[in-house]
This record gives C-alpha cells, sequence and structure tokens, in this order.
C-alpha cells in the first residue's frame, strides 16, 4: 500500500428494526468513534497515518442489524456505545478494496430521527454545529460529523487534546441557526466543505466545529 493510494474509513452503525438510534446519538457516537482512532490508532497505525497522508478524510457509514452486525464486529475494529447508538469504525481500507462482509452492507437506509430534544450543552465539551441549510440523511451527516471531529482534531495542540481526552473525546451535535451558522463559518473555525460526492453539492458547508479553547492552527478541510 502506497501514501498516495485513494483511502477510506469505514464506519457501520448498528440499526435494528426494533430499536434504531436516535439521530442525535448516532452522528455524535460516529464522531466519537473517529476521534478513538485517531488518538489511539494501536495495530492500525499504519493504515491510518496511510489515510491521512492522502490529505483526503473520506469516510462512508454502512447500517447492519441481526447477522450483518455480527458478521461486522468480528472484523477488526472498535465498537463505541454511546446512548442509544453503537458504531464500529474499522481500520482504513481502500477505496476499491473493502473486506467482503463491510462490501455488502447498505449505506441507504439511514433515515434516523430524533424522538426528542437533545440534552442540554456540557460545559467544555466541543460541539460540531449542522448546516440547518442541507438536507442529509443521518449515514450522510454521521460522516460529516466525523470530518468535523477529525478537522478539530488536527487544529488541536497537546495541552488541548490531553483535556479532550481526559473528557473522554466527548463531543455534541447540534443544529446551528442559520444565521449563527454563517457566523462560525467567518470565525474561522474548522468548517468541512464537502466533496459533493453523494447528497449535496460539491464545496457545501456541511459542519462546523466549536471547541472551549482556540485552535492552535488552521484546520485542514
Amino acid at each position: 500500500m502506497n501514501d498516495t493510494e485513494l483511502m477510506v474509513l469505514p464506519l457501520v452503525v448498528r440499526i435494528e428494526r426494533s430499536a434504531p438510534p436516535e439521530r442525535t446519538d448516532a452522528l455524535e457516537t460516529a464522531a466519537m468513534a473517529v476521534l478513538s482512532l485517531l488518538d489511539d490508532p494501536g495495530e492500525w497505525a499504519g493504515e491510518v497515518h496511510a489515510w491521512e497522508s492522502t490529505g483526503k478524510i473520506r469516510k462512508v457509514v454502512r447500517r447492519a442489524r441481526g447477522a450483518e452486525w455480527r458478521r461486522a464486529i468480528a472484523l477488526p475494529g472498535r465498537t463505541l456505545g454511546h446512548r442509544t447508538a453503537e458504531v464500529r469504525v474499522h481500520p482504513p481500507v481502500p477505496l476499491d478494496d473493502w473486506p467482503r462482509d463491510l462490501a455488502r452492507l447498505q449505506v441507504s437506509g439511514t433515515e434516523l430521527v430524533d424522538t426528542g430534544e437533545p440534552g442540554s450543552i456540557t460545559t467544555g465539551v466541543p460541539v460540531l454545529w449542522e448546516n440547518p441549510s442541507l438536507a442529509m440523511s443521518a449515514g450522510k451527516a454521521m460522516a460529516q460529523a466525523g470530518h468535523a471531529a477529525q478537522l478539530a482534531w488536527w487544529a488541536s495542540g497537546p495541552a488541548e487534546r490531553a483535556a479532550w481526552r481526559s473528557a473522554g473525546l466527548a463531543v455534541h451535535v447540534r443544529t446551528a441557526g442559520r444565521d449563527d451558522f454563517a457566523a462560525k463559518v467567518a470565525a474561522g473555525l474548522p468548517v468541512v466543505r464537502d466533496a459533493g460526492f453523494t447528497e449535496i453539492e460539491p464545496g457545501s458547508c456541511t459542519f462546523v466545529a466549536e471547541a472551549p479553547w482556540r485552535y492552535g492552527r488552521l484546520a485542514r478541510s
């Protein structure tokens, strides 16, 4: 594998028919799963380095239930549970060479909803703000939330990362007001600009990451 090969980070969300996760929980769990891998890649350090070295941070979210989920968690990866959601992050793979049991999973069908209002925002926890002007499936939004968390991680220094780590790499995901989202983009916070592969127009600003600390350097997007 060479450092310029196009790679993708696979994420699998568990969606059982009888108990689908809340949308916000799924987005937060995806972001935290990405952060977990960035903070401690463990035996997959080589794959993570090769993926980051391409300058692209492409992620694909697929869904699984029942036997599909059991096959997914049998593959190398890390599962994160958060409130109603379970997400498994797998080490990056070449775009055209997914493990068979992951490649068989569906991308569509992640139209999750929140049945209640998300809880209050905890002081000291970064917030990933979703653009209220875009219509994204939960799977698409999960990938975008993961991008936002990654940009925030890249832009944070060692002390900020240590504080984040001590807080369990927690994030909040919320939908911003239209004017507030535009103001956060203009303020120079890490912003995700979508490549336009699916659902939305290329260059669309999907998420902004706002942390309780000052970012040490401009995040890549």
